[in-house]
């Protein structure tokens, strides 16, 4: 009796260490990736260091990452951050000259936050599926550029000044594309802000100058409360899909203003869609401009050369 029912404790035991294991392997896969002021790296092994660039080398489901090391690059090489909602992806606290690109970034509270940082660049990034995709607070001349924003509450919220928010494609968020609150001095220029149900939200701004941006298919394109900003770049400004004005010169710009609301308004609206501009133009753009810089320095020199020759008599 005694030994049986040494047996069936025993194997009691190994059937609850059998199920836990699993568990156990889970509960050790979650938590918080530190990349830390001195450079390692501390949570994952899916994240390779060479020099100053941190470069994930698989998919990481169910942590976020806190970077605590200026002057670096985070590289997700196409691969995904994902999260369950509750915490945040990608974390820069207090941090300078990082940059954020080619990843993918889904299911967190916030997807990408800066606070408190500056000269930072989020570039060609995929954030989707979270409560706001990305949050830049208190934090100055930062660039957030070519990053596809979708399926999020809240695209962009930004707090403060002297950002840049440019050729991203934000769409079908389910409350705000970009969200602007007591922000000032900031460049929203080139965007297609589609599908969303308010495009952008403007309360208590002043100087951002908003321009080349594509307002189609929201449900309210723009909302303001107490605030003063730029739509247009003197010459040209956005287009707005139920903007109803004539272009009687045929020059793509409409001949009335585009009304925002009683204060606010776009002075030149595009009557048409405003095309991407492709990113492999501008290689050959660069070429053509050096050569031509090459030739007019080349010409210039050989002009102030024969100035100085000395005049001889008879020669």
């Amino acid at each position: 009796m005694k030994k049986s029912a040494s047996l069936l404790v025993l194997l009691l035991s190994a059937s609850v260490g059998l199920v836990s294991l699993p568990q156990i392997e889970m509960v050790k896969a979650e938590g918080t990736i530190y990349i830390r002021a001195d450079g390692t790296v501390e949570g994952t092994n899916k994240i390779q260091l060479k020099e100053n660039a941190y470069t994930f080398i698989g998919n990481i489901i169910n942590q976020s990452i806190i970077i605590e090391k200026d002057n670096i690059m985070v590289d997700g090489a196409g691969y995904r951050l994902q999260g369950d909602g509750n915490e945040n992806g990608i974390t820069l606290r207090i941090n300078n000259n990082i940059t954020v690109k080619n990843l993918k970034l889904s299911s967190f509270n916030i997807g990408i936050v800066v606070m408190g940082s500056d000269n930072n660049k989020i570039l060609e990034n995929t954030i989707t599926d979270n409560f706001r995709g990305l949050d830049l607070t208190a934090s100055e001349n930062n660039t957030v550029s070519g990053n596809y924003i979708a399926n999020n509450t809240y695209g962009i919220a930004l707090e403060n000044i002297y950002n840049s928010i440019v050729e991203n494609t934000i769409t079908n968020n389910s409350d705000i594309g970009i969200f602007l609150y007591g922000a000032g001095y900031n460049n929203i220029i080139g965007n297609n802000i589609t599908d969303n149900n308010r495009g952008i939200v403007v309360s208590i701004c002043y100087d951002n100058v908003i321009y080349h941006n594509n307002f189609v298919n929201n449900t309210n394109h723009v909302e303001t409360d107490d605030s003063n900003d730029i739509w247009d770049n003197a010459e040209e400004g956005n287009y707005w899909d139920n903007y109803t004005g004539l272009d009687s010169d045929g020059d793509g710009i409409g001949d009335t203003p585009y009304v925002i609301d009683d204060n606010t308004q776009d002075n030149y609206p595009f009557v048409n869609i405003i095309p991407e501009f492709p990113s492999w133009v501008l290689l050959p753009l660069l070429l053509i401009a050096t050569l031509v810089a090459i030739i007019c320095k080349k010409r210039l020199n050989k002009n102030l050369s024969n100035q100085q020759k000395p005049f001889i008599l008879g020669a």
